[in-house]
């Protein structure tokens, strides 16, 4: 059974960018083995991922992303069962927001600046998938 989660957190320390990394590198060595794809992005000391995978594995790599110690006010945006990814051609691809043109943030909410605890999950997602038919993701592997 596939699933996809989005979850919406805040960096413990924004200005940190090796603790970014580190979270992308343990994602890229984790979803590989395990199936799992997937997409990050960052800014303004606020991370939004969206998973996908096989149930119990994405349940567990959720409860481990709770526990982490560089995220806090961690919220579950989205839960959904899917019949087909729709990042299935990442492991974890990353955007850095605050590069990517402002409008296309402010297509889906309030302000020019990402906020997904102001929206719902699904305009969450809505702009994820925008952002892969721009091309505004990097780090395909």
């Amino acid at each position: 059974m596939l699933v996809r989660l989005l979850y919406v957190s805040r960096a413990v320390n924004p200005h940190d960018h090796a603790a970014t990394q580190s979270i992308l590198d343990a994602a890229r060595e984790h979803n590989i083995p395990n199936g799992v794809t997937g997409i990050l992005c960052y800014g303004s000391g606020i991370y939004l991922q969206a998973l996908e995978g096989g149930r119990q594995c994405i349940n567990e790599l959720y409860g481990h992303i709770v526990s982490d110690s560089r995220h806090k006010d961690v919220v579950l945006l989205h839960y959904e069962e899917i019949t087909e990814r729709r990042f299935g051609g990442w492991t974890m691809g990353q955007v850095n927001l605050n590069k990517l043109n402002a409008s296309i943030v402010l297509k889906y909410s309030e302000k020019s600046e990402l906020d997904p605890y102001s929206v719902s999950g699904e305009v969450s997602l809505a702009l994820l998938e925008e952002l892969m038919l721009t091309a505004s993701i990097m780090g395909r592997d």
